[in-house]
């Protein structure tokens, strides 16, 4: 059997990935023994003035990259799981009209916009660590409600889902950002455990639809046996809930507790610590870019979620249909965003300017200073670059009718999405104070479930070119907003420090 297209660039970009992965894990180990030889070096002369144990830096950076990167694995390999199996769950398992299950997604959607400032006021109020156990039982909890098809019980299981999902992207990367100043660790150790998170959520995505698809095929094998005609698509959901205990099990036993501020903050309440957070946004223009460019780019990636299928069934060649290798096309797009991180992490070791010297960077740690300029520049024209390439892609797949040009506009924008996330977690870790970073990072998150939700309640499939169009206009708004603010402050910053 001939190698289609799809499946040849799969195999082209899996090949490319690897090739990278392996050039690049031999560079840094390079300059890994350098870095060691130097050190070594210097040792003696460092204990002589008594900063000898500053030399526990990079242990601390490798340390909390295993505890952070096993958590995140686990947790987003229950996420992806769930995702290729709800709408065929609901609508062909269980059989309910195409209405209810558009109305059972908004639901998640809206709970996940309502609950995501509160959800970051509780975690910075009464413990990061702690929301993120509460995220493993209340996602679990989603995971059995789905398996009843009574709709009060899945209306329930979507509102727990939405909850978990807001968790799930603040309360994490809060804890991580947290827990780097607490252990020492540097703005471009710091970007490299985004970066290295980017890429090894591509793998687990890649993984979990393997295995999600192969559960799916033994359900139906099992189903058929014993002379059944359900139960298939809620396998994937069972293994979830069981990735979602272990993943419990580990946060509880290799992380520590980090809070957004002194151990008294909890008597301020969630309340004030929203009035709080509001306030900071809205006198500062950098975080309502910032909030801009999330709502921008995230909303046009989940709308890209809606619409990527019926785009390339539209253009499909002309003959006899046949259907689209969906899997191949889901692993492209998988291995198109590890690319993107890749190439992230190579900009910023290349790029990134090397850290201080230990007692200035023990000096910043006393100062809790959260800002490095020229990690936050560099970021801040990462995050510019990144929309505006996201915008081309988008306006090269409605520009077309090749199929061809689709699908490598949609790897585009995929590869753009792995610079995204490390780009803008490097960006609010940078921006958000400590004491509310959760409940910001929260807060701008509630606009963008807002866009999505309007955009499927009007209809988002019906005019996928306008939204599609207007997806691309709003990413290209972003990109010159990001430019004239926050890359704008970043240099100033740095200009002033020269000029003192």
């Amino acid at each position: 059997m001939p190698v289609n297209f799809y499946e040849f660039n799969l195999i082209l970009l899996s090949g490319f990935c690897l090739c990278w992965l392996l050039i690049e894990r031999r560079v840094a180990s390079n300059k890994r023994h350098a870095k060691d030889k130097t050190k070594d070096d210097h040792h003696d002369t460092l204990e002589q003035h008594g900063r000898g144990g500053k030399l526990t830096k990079p242990v601390g950076a490798e340390s909390l990259e295993k505890q952070y990167l096993l958590v995140y694995a686990i947790v987003m390999g229950a996420d992806w799981l769930q995702g290729p199996y709800v709408y065929s769950l609901y609508r062909d398992e269980y059989g309910f009209p195409e209405r209810i299950v558009a109305i059972l997604f908004v639901t998640g959607f809206l709970s996940a916009g309502l609950a995501a400032p509160w959800v970051g006021a509780w975690a910075d109020t009464y413990g990061r660590k702690r929301i993120c156990l509460a995220f493993c039982v209340s996602y679990a909890a989603s995971c059995v409600l789905i398996q009843f098809p009574l709709l009060p019980v899945l209306f329930a299981g979507r509102v727990l889902g939405g909850l978990s999902t807001s968790i799930l992207f603040s309360a994490f990367e809060s804890w991580l950002v947290s827990a780097a100043g607490q252990h020492g660790v540097t703005q471009g150790d710091l970007s490299g455990i985004m970066g290295r998170a980017t890429l090894l959520n591509g793998f687990v995505a890649t993984a979990a639809g393997v295995v999600s698809d192969q559960l799916v095929q033994i359900g139906t094998k099992s189903s058929e046996a014993a002379h059944e005609g359900h139960g298939a698509y809620r396998a994937p959901f069972v293994a979830s809930g069981m990735l979602l205990v272990i993943a419990w099990m580990v946060i509880g036993a290799t992380w520590g507790e980090n809070f957004g501020g002194s151990a008294s903050a909890a008597a301020s309440g969630e309340t004030k610590k929203l009035i709080q957070a509001w306030k900071i946004v809205s006198k500062d223009p950098v975080l309502l870019t910032l909030g801009l460019t999330q709502t921008c780019f995230e909303g046009s990636m989940y709308l890209f979620v809606f619409l990527w299928v019926p785009s390339l069934q539209e253009a499909r060649a002309p003959g006899p249909p046949e259907p689209l290798p969906l899997g191949y096309i889901f692993s492209s797009f998988m291995v198109s965003m590890m690319l993107g991180s890749q190439l992230y992490s190579t900009v910023v070791e290349h790029l990134l300017p090397p850290p201080p010297p230990a007692a200035q960077a023990a000096a910043e740690r006393d100062t809790k200073a959260v800002t490095n300029d020229p990690s936050l520049t560099l970021h801040a024209k990462l995050s510019s670059v990144v929309c505006a390439l996201s915008a081309l892609a988008l306006a090269a797949s409605v520009s077309s009718d090749s199929a061809r040009v689709r699908f490598w506009a949609f790897c585009a924008l995929e590869a753009c999405v792995g610079m995204y996330y490390p780009v803008q977690g490097m960006l609010r870790g940078s921006l958000i104070q400590d004491d509310v970073r959760a409940t910001l990072s929260s807060l701008i998150r509630v606009p963008l479930n807002v866009f999505v939700v309007v955009s499927l309640v009007a209809g988002a499939s019906s005019a996928r070119y306008a939204v599609l169009t207007a997806s691309a206009v709003a990413l290209a708004f972003s990109s010159l907003m990001t430019g004239a603010v926050i890359v704008k402050k970043a240099d100033a910053r740095i200009a002033e420090q020269r000029a003192a």
